[in-house]
């Protein structure tokens, strides 16, 4: 627990660099066939007004399955791709791996945004392959499983980390995707949030957004 709130005190010192709103993004965000919610909408105001206000993001999105926590999601990765730097959003099991990747995909392809995955499913040779585009940076998104936690993965500028389902995860693998690269923005989705996580929202570690 304290080595859970020293990190959030740190981070919390820490200004992110300054992202400004992408020229297509209005395009991007009428690419979503559905109306939002009135509390997508907020969620997302609350996501945008982290990520644009320089200042280390570390959201919690607690909403049932099919309220529309992914479109929130799509949209801050590619306000941060779009910026240059690079996304990773890890799931805890590959069908949920999967289903993000063919969304994120769809979305993506016309904005010429790489996105790329990483799981048991993965080959050597495509692992080796993406690794490297990670290093380099030539790949923007990277949709994965734990194997993205693994210590051979390294980001030529990691700018946002998703989690999905974080129960799934314990806290040491948490802190451990906050240990690839300090100063990075932390958008966690859930549709069951555990005491702990709840915990740490309500006491200012986390912010929440709830998609009732």
């Amino acid at each position: 627990a304290h080595k859970l709130i020293n990190t959030a005190a740190n981070r919390g010192l820490q200004n992110f660099d300054e992202i400004i709103e992408p020229q297509d993004y209005l395009q991007f965000t009428k690419d979503f066939k559905f109306n939002l919610t009135d509390d997508q909408e907020t969620a997302i105001e609350e996501v945008l007004n982290d990520i644009y206000s320089r200042k280390l993001m570390d959201r919690l999105i607690c909403g049932d399955v099919g309220f529309g926590k992914t479109e929130i999601a799509l949209r801050a990765a590619y306000i941060i791709a779009s910026n240059g730097k690079q996304v990773a959003l890890v799931a805890p099991t590959t069908i949920l791996a999967e289903q993000h990747l063919n969304t994120f995909k769809s979305r993506f392809e016309k904005y010429k945004i790489t996105v790329s995955t990483l799981s048991r499913m993965t080959t050597a040779k495509q692992k080796t392959f993406i690794k490297e585009g990670l290093k380099k940076g030539t790949i923007s998104i990277v949709i994965g499983t734990h194997a993205l936690l693994s210590k051979d993965i390294s980001f030529n500028d990691l700018g946002l980390i998703i989690i999905d389902e974080e129960q799934h995860f314990g806290v040491s693998q948490k802190e451990r995707l906050k240990e690839l690269q300090f100063n990075i923005h932390v958008l966690t989705l859930t549709a069951t949030p555990i005491p702990r996580t709840l915990q740490l929202s309500l006491t200012g570690l986390k912010d929440l957004s709830l998609i009732t």
